[in-house]
């Protein structure tokens, strides 16, 4: 009875990963497959450049600032959870133990009622920031996009690839950089709060 409820979303974000793990997804492996497709070389293919959204949302300021908001978010919606969960469980170990009448059953019915109904608001809260998330990934997308395209006329580009797919050759015309340093001097930061959903009811069995 004593199980931990923790929102799902709060894996999305932790504080001892800010460039690992950011609104815009892991950034480490992207740079890992960069490096190892770079060491195949070869000429430059004019036209044909690359980019990384991964690593935009992870390196320019706007991204850093939208996953430590996301991040305050995560754990305001835990707490909440937290400070449902922490009387629950000490009714819980009250019960341990007790014996099993009429009046302690009626009780653990009525418990377990309760952590059904947290559990429940729990995924509610998951939901709601992950909601917050693609909705903050969604205007910096936006953002990004005329930038996106600045860099890719003055490169002279004719096609655009995603830099995460490419199994090697030369990156020279790889965008990504110029786009953060661009996006950098459009936008810094921006503000959002949690994004608030309507409550999912049970499903109503279908045997009565």
């Amino acid at each position: 009875m004593t199980v931990r409820i923790v929102l799902s979303a709060a894996l999305l974000l932790s504080a001892g990963a800010a460039h690992a793990q950011t609104i815009g997804g892991n950034a480490q492996p992207a740079q890992q497959s960069q490096a190892q497709a770079q060491s195949l070389g070869g000429p430059i293919v004019p036209g044909v450049c690359l980019l990384s959204r991964e690593a935009i949302f992870a390196n320019a300021a706007v991204g850093r600032a939208a996953s430590a908001r996301l991040q305050e978010l995560t754990q305001a919606a835990q707490a909440e959870i937290d400070a449902q969960r922490t009387p629950l469980e000490a009714e819980a170990r009250a019960l341990e133990g007790q014996p099993d009448n009429a009046e302690n059953q009626q009780r653990r019915q009525q418990l377990a009622q309760r952590w059904q109904a947290l559990q429940q608001q729990a995924a509610h809260n998951s939901r709601e920031i992950e909601a917050t998330r693609a909705k903050a990934l969604e205007r910096i997308a936006n953002e990004a996009q005329p930038v996106i395209a600045e860099a890719y006329g003055a490169k002279n580009c004719g096609l655009l690839f995603d830099r995460n797919s490419a199994l090697g050759g030369n990156f020279a015309n790889d965008l990504t950089a110029d786009v953060v340093r661009l996006l950098d001097a459009r936008i810094q930061t921006i503000t959002f709060d949690r994004e608030r959903l309507p409550q999912q009811q049970p499903a109503a069995s279908a045997v009565q």
